[in-house]
């Protein structure tokens, strides 16, 4: 996973010595996605409304998520006007992350009541703001210009995570570690082993936080002290409040997304 939001889940992994048992591939959270729905990976990562379009193939990792509650820090609308003011006005969308995509047009549609002409782009904000009124932005490029550039720009942040909140008082989750069903059968042990390494990973990562940060400072372009601030404003939890904040989102999208209203979350046993 090429995304910050991910190291907490990875970086206990060489600890505890389960890597030696994983054959690990590296990707965007889409391009993950689309290979564990083709059935090209057995266990991956993947962003909420592709599960929930793929719910019948795929078992969910309980307790084990990329969410928030609260603010999210890297998933962010950036604007030149306030919210109100976007009916009609173009808004870039700087990612193909369909959950954060899908969450900001939800959130703009019902609880600000506009509708915008949305389009694609690369996740530049300086462009962005050249031919639209605002920018949806996810991961590091969302980082970068809530911390960075739009301040120094003036123009306004809006939080995903907290908007939700605000708008509904749940958690949001923005994926989840799933399983594909016929490789459930087949290999039980190994997922129920991945699970609990997983989990194990989280905790340790949690417990070092700072010396994660500052590992992970060494190669990105935020300081050690921002990045032990993400890693804790994240919550990698997926419990009864986080799954209610999942069917929340799916009873409002689901028709439009590709998924029933009241879509069935399978979580693995234990």
């Amino acid at each position: 996973m090429q995304f910050l939001n991910c190291l907490p889940l990875y970086w206990g992994l060489a600890r505890t010595g389960f890597l030696l048992d994983l054959e690990l591939t590296k990707d965007t959270p889409e391009k993950l996605s689309e290979q564990l729905v083709r059935g090209e990976l057995d266990i991956a990562p993947v962003t909420l409304v592709e599960f929930l379009r793929n719910a019948d193939d795929l078992v969910a990792f309980p307790d084990l998520a990329v969410g928030c509650d609260g603010p999210v820090m890297s998933c962010v609308i950036v604007s030149q006007v306030p919210l109100e003011q976007l009916d009609g006005a173009r808004v870039a969308l700087g990612s193909t992350s369909r959950t954060s995509v899908r969450l900001a047009q939800l959130l703009l549609g019902e609880k600000y009541g506009v509708r915008p002409d949305y389009y694609t782009c690369p996740p530049d904000l300086g462009l962005m703001m050249q031919e639209a009124e605002a920018g949806v932005l996810i991961g590091d490029a969302a980082l970068r210009a809530s911390l960075h550039d739009a301040p120094r720009l003036g123009l306004q942040v809006h939080d995903l995570g907290q908007m939700w909140k605000d708008w509904t008082g749940l958690p949001f989750v923005f994926a989840v570690w799933a399983a594909r069903k016929d490789y459930l059968a087949r290999e039980p042990w190994h997922v129920r082993k991945a699970h609990e390494a997983f989990l194990a990973s989280r905790d340790l990562s949690l417990a070092e936080v700072a010396q994660v940060a500052k590992q992970a400072a060494r190669w990105e372009a935020f300081d050690a002290e921002l990045l032990e601030r993400y890693f804790t404003t994240l919550d990698f939890r997926f419990g009864p409040d986080q799954l209610a904040g999942v069917r929340e989102f799916a009873r409002r999208v689901g028709p439009t997304t590709g998924f029933p209203a009241d879509v069935r979350v399978e979580l693995l046993g234990r």
